[in-house]
């Protein structure tokens, strides 16, 4: 087992505990930048804490809150990220830092207090290479509730743990993550040709090179739902654009969750377009409307009515947008061969 100088259990005046360097890609965060720098600052954990923001060309003034913060406090660094793409942020961010171990946080993600803590604690514990937790969506609207109901539901998102909970293990990915910079370093870091799933991705190259990926529920951090259908659909479109692209680039990573909304957007056009012929064909559409009410009926329980009336169009757009991403993934997003210098660690 890979191991600290001491061991989490020790009580915490007594042991030392590693530095933690905490990467966030920054693009138009204006809006939550300052919480969520203040909330890993004000971390309760005895160790030393440097932050990262590597900062896009954003729309607002995300860049000067940044250079603000980091003016304010030793402790944050900021660095460019021309681009404006996650991946790159997050590597020009690693390369940035210092530590050992290696926390990626978002911009608008608000940790508990004892995340770092946690996360330590796991890592000495379990020997894993990364481990993360629950993403635990919050709205405010009743739109951005029933968007944070769906994606706290199997209906709405499947059984990842990382969703909708569970038991501590070994996961396929986890959310953000906090990390061993060895293991960073083994696998060459986040691939930067991938725009979305690029967290799945890395975590698959990290448990193929034989290293442990581990679920923590008690590592919880609120999540901001997307506010309207326009930007929901959006996010879940590319979502399934890029899983498209990662399950040809690793054969075998695909499974039946990812494939049952590409199916449902292929059985519910066959059912449209025959049923001006064959009626029945109309029983599939309906069939999946009447699936997500009841869905919504079951998993809506306790959320006020305008959440529960919004519900079945939350699932039925992510559902369809995801499966529409999928389905229309052009082959001309393939991963190019990693000989091709997209692994920007070294």
């Amino acid at each position: 087992m890979k191991q600290f100088p001491d061991s989490p259990h020790a009580p915490a005046e007594t042991r030392s505990w590693p530095p933690i360097s905490v990467v966030m890609p920054v693009l138009n965060e204006e809006r939550h930048l300052r919480e969520a720098v203040h909330q890993i600052l004000a971390q309760s954990y005895p160790g030393e804490i440097e932050v990262i923001l590597a900062v896009g060309p954003s729309q607002d003034r995300t860049q000067e809150v940044a250079d603000a913060i980091a003016a304010a406090d030793r402790r944050v660094v900021v660095v460019p990220n021309p681009t404006g793409r996650t991946p790159n942020a997050l590597n020009a961010a690693i390369a940035a830092s210092r530590n050992g171990i290696v926390a990626r946080v978002d911009g608008h993600a608000m940790l508990p207090p004892d995340y770092l803590r946690v996360a330590v604690e796991t890592l000495e514990e379990t020997g894993a290479d990364n481990v993360g937790g629950v993403m635990a969506a919050e709205g405010v609207t009743a739109f951005e509730q029933a968007v944070a109901c769906a994606m706290t539901s199997k209906i709405g998102v499947g059984a990842a743990a990382f969703h909708v909970g569970g038991t501590a293990g070994p996961a396929d990915t986890v959310y953000l993550g906090v990390f061993r910079r060895s293991a960073l370093d083994r696998v060459g870091g986040y691939d930067e040709h991938f725009q979305r799933a690029q967290d799945w991705e890395m975590n698959h190259r990290i448990r193929q090179s034989g290293g442990l990926v581990w679920f923590q529920p008690r590592m919880r951090v609120s999540y901001r739902p997307r506010p309207n259908v326009k930007a929901l659909a959006k996010q879940y479109f590319h979502y399934g654009r890029w899983r498209r692209v990662v399950s040809r680039t690793h054969e075998g990573t695909i499974n039946l969750r990812y494939l049952a909304p590409p199916a449902a957007v292929l059985a519910i056009a066959l059912g449209l377009v025959v049923s001006p012929f064959f009626p029945l064909g109309l029983v599939i559409p309906g069939g999946y409307a009447l699936a997500i009410v009841v869905g919504s009926v079951l998993t809506g329980s306790g959320h006020p009515a305008a959440v529960k009336a919004k519900l079945p169009l939350v699932y039925a757009t992510m559902h369809l947008s995801w499966g529409w991403g999928f389905l229309t993934s052009p082959r001309k997003l393939a991963r190019p061969s990693p000989q091709q210098g997209h692994l920007a660690l070294h």
